[in-house]
This record gives structure tokens, sequence and C-alpha cells, in this order.
């Protein structure tokens, strides 16, 4: 009898200035046998120490630290010895303000600070921690050449301006497709792990005069999607804000479902507005795509698209494949770019979408239809 092949320990480095919060995060990693936190660090400098001679298999890094403060940390390390870091952050604006630079740094995911307290839901925290960062272990190889490819290409490219964002210059070289034939009405996006990132590198790229209203769901907490409204705005030719109760969806507008709150669109006549609201109760995730893509397709049917991008577990195919079946069109990011290929696996499996494509050319293939 063969025996089965033993599974490679995760190693991992925590990097909190808080006593507590290094034994908080140890304890909750270290109770899945796979996983193994080979060393601590109470501030950025002793961290990227650490780093360098340890080379971790990720690494948790708090945001606000001491003589080096986390994206500091997260700077050195990206452009020294590339990892996939987990920021720590605190559930405040300045805390979804600096989570959203360090995801631009190179950061793969954030912990938010609360929930690695005890609470009632501390099972399915951890639960979900845990598979998230067995997922991008898996796909660390990937990610860390991917982050390398897109640093030098913006390094390279670092002459042209000193006025465009980092990702606009990153995102210039798009994919050119002939004109697709389908009425498309609305667009509805839905990401989860890594989703910022791609959603800024999607967002960024469309034109100015954009024909219809694009709804979002992404998972995120409550602080965090007004910071990310804000910041998408101030980097696209739309217009990007926070969501907000029996607004319209008007062309050149991206709306994004507040956090720990769920979006449903319907229709007023011809105009579709948005609904704000805390049901269903008992949705895992708030936002939830599939609430959100499920009323997006009641409401529009052939004339909706559905766009499904990087994220953890299979939300959304239940509402894309409604989406679908109305005759609506469904695009997918590809294995390749994403940061954990759980929700478009999820959709591609089953033969949901028409197009699967790279984050860089999903914009395009939005694009082609009008």
């Amino acid at each position: 009898m063969t025996s089965q092949a033993k599974q490679p320990i995760i190693r991992v480095i925590v990097v909190d200035d808080s006593a507590f919060m290094r034994k908080a995060l140890s304890m909750m990693l270290e109770a899945d046998p796979s996983i193994k936190v080979v060393a601590t660090a109470r501030d950025g400098e002793e961290g990227v120490e650490k780093i360098r001679h340890l080379k971790p298999d990720l690494v948790t890094m708090d945001i606000e630290m001491p003589r080096m403060d986390g994206l500091t940390a997260l700077r050195e390390i990206m452009s020294t010895t590339p990892v996939p870091v987990m920021m720590v952050s605190s559930l405040t604006t300045d805390g979804a303000e600096a989570t959203l630079d360090a995801l631009e740094l190179g950061a793969v995911d954030f912990i938010p600070k609360q929930l690695s307290y005890v609470s009632l839901d501390i099972v399915k925290i951890k639960e979900d921690l845990l598979a998230k960062i067995k997922n991008i272990v898996k796909r660390k190889s990937i990610l860390m050449a991917r982050y390398q490819t897109r640093a030098a290409f913006i390094k390279s490219h670092s002459q042209r301006t000193n006025t465009v964002s980092s990702s606009q210059r990153y995102s210039s070289n798009n994919k050119v497709i002939g004109k697709r034939n389908h009425p498309i009405s609305i667009v509805a996006i839905g990401s989860s792990t890594g989703g910022p990132p791609a959603l800024q590198e999607v967002i960024t790229k469309l034109p100015r005069n954009f024909p219809t209203g694009i709804v979002i769901a992404q998972h995120m907490p409550a602080t965090f999607t007004k910071s990310l409204a804000e910041r998408l705005d101030s980097l696209s030719r739309l217009t990007v804000r926070e969501a907000v109760n029996g607004e319209p969806i008007e062309a050149g507008t991206v709306l994004i479902a507040p956090g720990g709150r769920q979006m449903t669109v319907s229709k007023v006549g011809s105009q579709g507005v948005v609904k704000i609201s805390d049901q269903p109760a008992d949705a895992l995730y708030k936002p939830c795509v599939d609430v959100m893509t499920n009323s997006v397709a009641d409401a529009f049917g052939r004339t909706a698209m559905g766009v499904v991008l990087t994220g953890m577990g299979n939300n959304g195919v239940i509402g894309l494949a409604k989406m679908k079946e109305k005759g609506g069109i469904v695009i997918a990011q590809n294995e390749e770019t994403c940061v954990v290929y759980g929700m478009p696996r999820a959709v591609i499996e089953v033969h949901i979408p028409d197009h699967i494509a790279s984050i860089e050319n999903i914009a395009s293939e939005i694009v082609s239809y009008f």
C-alpha cells in the first residue's frame, strides 16, 4: 500500500506591533496542521529582515507600526524578496485608504483587524482565512511572477508622465476587439479576493462616453467600499460612487454596493434603480454577487452583461447562470491573472461565460458590445 504524499507545510511570518495580535493570529493560523508560523516580528524593519532570511510562503503585515510601518515594509519586501502579503487593517477610513494603497503596491489581500479577535463568527472567519491562505500560497509562483512582470512594465514606462497612475500606464496596452452585435443595457461586476486592483484595471480603461450604467458587488467591509469608490472615481473617466438606496442607474456611472449591505436592481418603467437593504439576511456574503446578479437578470434579461473577477468560492455562479439563461452576456477572468481562481472557475466549469479573458483584456471584451 502506498502512503499518501504529505502536504508541504505553509510557512508564515506574522508582523504586528501588538503582542496580542501576534499571538491571536498565530493561534488562528496554527489551528490548521498544514500551516506553521515560523517567526513573528514587532515592526516592519524586523519583519523585512526575518522575511529575507527565512523566505516564508506568506506574510501577514500590520499597517500601523513604529520604526517602519507596513506600507514601507511592503515596498521593501516586494522590491527585494517578493512574497504574498496579507495586510492586517483597522476598519477605519484611514485603514481602508492604507489597505487600498497596499493592494496597489502588491499585497494580495487583507484581514480586517477586528475579525482577528474572538467573536460569534470566529469559526467561519477562521475557516475562510485558512482556505484563502492555502489558495494564495498554491498560486504563489504565478502571483509573484505576475507582480514582477507588472512592476517591470511600470518601471520601464515611468518616464512617460508623472501625472498618470501606475495602473493607467500599465493598462494602456489592451487588446482591440471588433464590434459585437448584442444589445447591452447594464453591466454587473462581481469580485472578491484580489478584486480592488482588478476593478481598477477594468474601470480605468472604460471610455468617458460609456453608454450604460455599471453595478459592482465587491466583498469588503463597510468602511472600505466608500474608499474604493472614491479611489476609482479619481482614477477613471467614469463617475464612481458608493450606491445609495433608490438612486437611478445612469450611463457612465459606476455604483458600488456598500460593504455589509445587499444591493439589488429593479426597473421603474424603463429606468433601472438600485435598492440597498439587509435582505436576504441569511446571505453568507454582504454584498453578495448572486443577490445582485439575480436581480439584474430579472430586471434586464438578455440586455444584461455579467462579469466575474478574481475571488474565492463560487459566489456569482447562480445569478450569472440565470443571466445566461435569459440570453445575457457573461465574461469571466482567466485563471492565469486571478489572485484566487475560485469564482471565475465556478462559472467557467459549468460553461456559462461567452468570453474568458485576462484582467488586462476584460475592459476590451466589455467595450466590444458598444
